[in-house]
């Protein structure tokens, strides 16, 4: 018997070994496929204030080894940092570490906030979601309000 599904659900693109768009990015978020990590190499007081959704924090110095401790060589790494730079410098050093498939995020949080991607953080939970945010308690207003018709 054929997979039903086989067609209905394309297959996403391996991740680009050096950048990728926020878009493709939040593609995968989106179909909810599995086995890829996010990385925020920014300094923790700047993650905590706002991050992607999801996304692990972790510094520059040791990154390769941190990484190495917690996630597969061969798994697809998404890093942002503070400037294309700073993210330049961390793939490098994931990729030097021994990562195979780590791509750079164009851009990072600002392009990722840019085309409505979900955040999270200290300051990002006082920003008002805009209409194509992951806000969970604007979409349970909705509801109701839509509920009383």
């Amino acid at each position: 018997m054929a997979n039903p599904i086989e067609n209905i659900i394309p297959n996403q693109p391996p991740v680009d070994k050096k950048k990728s768009d926020a878009q493709v990015l939040k593609s995968r978020l989106e179909w909810g496929e599995p086995a890829f990590t996010i990385i925020d190499v920014r300094d923790r007081q700047t993650y905590n204030e706002g991050h992607i959704m999801g996304a692990l924090p972790m510094t520059m110095d040791g990154l390769g080894d941190a990484a190495a401790k917690s996630l597969s060589k061969s798994r697809d790494i998404y890093i942002y940092g503070g400037s294309d730079a700073d993210t330049n410098q961390a793939a490098q050093a994931l990729r030097s570490a021994g990562f195979e498939n780590v791509s750079e995020l164009k851009g990072g949080l600002a392009a990722w906030k840019a085309i409505g991607g979900p955040t999270e953080g200290i300051v990002e939970s006082m920003t008002p979601a805009g209409k194509d945010d992951y806000n969970v308690v604007d979409r349970m207003k909705d509801q109701a309000a839509n509920m009383d018709k």
